[in-house]
């Protein structure tokens, strides 16, 4: 299971530093964008993000 978790998370840290390393200046755009959004939207969209994992979680458990 230890194993499993870095992968997971070396996984995690190639997907998310793709955007910055091939398209930095649409990378920020983007980053810029979301920072702009009310804290509702930032919770409703961390929301979705959690229950999808938590449903990809327990579906491949």
């Amino acid at each position: 299971m230890d194993n499993i978790f870095w992968l997971a998370f070396a996984l995690f840290l190639i997907l998310e530093g793709i955007g910055p390393l091939l398209f930095p200046k649409k990378w920020r755009r983007y980053i810029l964008q979301i920072a702009e959004q009310p804290p509702q939207n930032l919770r409703t969209m961390g929301a979705v993000m959690v229950a999808i994992g938590v449903i990809l979680w327990h579906v491949m458990k």
